[in-house]
C-alpha cells in the first residue's frame, strides 16, 4: 500500500499532504499517509494483563510485536464490532511499530494547506489536542488526527513524547 507520488508534483502543489482516510462509526478520519507501514485485516489478538481497554492486545507481524489500539473504544465511539471490513493500520511512528483498528480504510486523500481548517474548541466535549485540523475535499470533512501527539499522550504512553 505504499504509494508514493513521483517527482512530477508541480511546485505549487509540493506544500500538498496525503492523509490515509479512514471511518470510525459515522466519522471520517484522516491520519498522514507517511506514518502508514501497511494495511491488513483484523486478526486475533493476544490480550495483556492490566492493559487499558482500548489496547486490544498485541500482534506477531514478522517477529516484531504490535501493540493494537481500538480507536472506537479510544474515541468512545460505541462498542466495536470485529468483521470483514475491520481494517489494522499498522503504524510506524518514531521507529516504534503500532496497530491501530478502525472500521474501513477509504483512500488517499490530498490536502493543500488552505484545505486544512482549525478544530474548533469544543470545550470537555471532545478532546481536541489530538487534531491537526479539519480537512475539507468537496462535501467531504475530515477530523485530521495528529498520530505523534496522540501516541504519545499520557493515557496511550506508547511511544516517548517527542522533543518540542
Amino acid at each position: 500500500m505504499h504509494t508514493k507520488t513521483g517527482s512530477s508534483m508541480t511546485s505549487s502543489a509540493s506544500k500538498a499532504l496525503e492523509f490515509l482516510s479512514f471511518t470510525l462509526g459515522q466519522e471520517e478520519y484522516g491520519i498522514d499517509i507517511q506514518k502508514v507501514q501497511e494495511l491488513r485485516g483484523y486478526d486475533t489478538v493476544t490480550r495483556i494483563a492490566n492493559a487499558p481497554e482500548h489496547i486490544k492486545g498485541v500482534v506477531n507481524l514478522r517477529g516484531i510485536i504490535v501493540p493494537i489500539i481500538d480507536m472506537r473504544i479510544k474515541f468512545n465511539l460505541g462498542t466495536p464490532t470485529y468483521d470483514q471490513f475491520t481494517v489494522v493500520i499498522i503504524l510506524n511512528i518514531a521507529s516504534r511499530v503500532m496497530g491501530m483498528v478502525v472500521d474501513s480504510v477509504s483512500d488517499v486523500i490530498t490536502l493543500k494547506p488552505e484545505q486544512i481548517k482549525p478544530a474548533p474548541a469544543m470545550g470537555s466535549v471532545l478532546d481536541t489536542e489530538y487534531l491537526m485540523g479539519l480537512g475539507t475535499l468537496d462535501e467531504r470533512m475530515l477530523i485530521l488526527i495528529d498520530l505523534d501527539r496522540l501516541m504519545s499522550s499520557d493515557e496511550m504512553g506508547l511511544i516517548e513524547k517527542l522533543a518540542a
